[in-house]
Formats: structure tokens, sequence, C-alpha cells
């Protein structure tokens, strides 16, 4: 298993956990009072905590299905992405995407989850052609489009 260190910024800070076992995300919770004003408002939200992941690792925040479908907020930049080497607060950019009610984030709210995950080490190498694919150059939703 692998250790993540984990600061307390705020002294309400939730440690994040998993609300059941085997879940890949565990929970980010807010530690401050945000209105986010309908039809698009959006403010970064403070979880009060801080990480240390270990060396080719990295660690995504994801919005909340059941706060998206029952609030109509949602994670603006998801995933949000938090490289190993970063140390301070994670922020969640939260944004109101309902056309007519304002919501109110408060203290202690499930804001986010987050999932830990390994990366392969990579390089890029130049080349002066790709090979070729079954999708080929195909992009932005062209699966779904049926042939004339």
């Amino acid at each position: 298993m692998t250790q993540v260190r984990i600061v307390r910024l705020h002294p309400d800070a939730r440690l994040p956990r998993p609300a059941h076992q085997g879940d890949a995300g565990a929970d980010l919770c807010s530690v401050a009072e945000i209105e986010l004003a309908a039809a698009g408002g959006r403010a970064l939200v403070p979880t009060g905590l801080a990480i240390e992941l270990p060396p080719a690792m990295v660690a995504y925040v994801m919005p909340r299905s059941g706060l998206a479908l029952r609030d109509g907020v949602t994670c603006l930049n998801a995933p949000g992405v938090i490289d190993s080497g970063y140390r301070g607060e994670i922020g969640v950019v939260l944004v109101n995407t309902d056309p007519t009610e304002d919501f109110v984030v408060r203290p202690g709210d499930r804001i986010a989850q987050l999932v830990v995950a390994e990366l392969p080490s990579v390089s890029f190498a130049e080349v002066e052609e790709l090979g070729g694919s079954e999708r080929g150059v195909g992009g932005f939703g062209h699966t779904g489009v049926a042939s004339s």
C-alpha cells in the first residue's frame, strides 16, 4: 500500500477517505463557506490540506457525481492535477451550472474526490511521421457521427 503524507493546514480540515472499501476516490471537504452564484458562479474552495505524494505518483481532483446531479455543482478544471512536487494547499475549483439557484458550500461539505495513481516514466521522441492506426486522425466525437 502506498502511503501519502498529509498535513492539516486548518484545524477543521477533514482527512480524505473513501466512503466505502475499494472506492477509487477519497472525499475532499471544504473548510470555508463560499456562495456560488447561479449560472456559472465559481470559486477556489480550500480544503485545509496539503499532501506529499511519492515520486512517480499523481493525485487527481475529480467531481462528485451526486453534487453534480443534485445541485449542478462540479469541478471546473476536472481533473485537477496535483503533481508529486506540489506542497501547497489542495484547492478545488467549483462551478455552479444550475441556471437559477445559487449554491452555498459550507465547512465540512464533501466537494470533490481525490484519486491517487501511479505514473509511468515516459519520454517524448520527435519523429517525421506517426504509425497508422484504425482510428487515424478522427477525433472530437467522430465515432458518434453517422456516415452519409
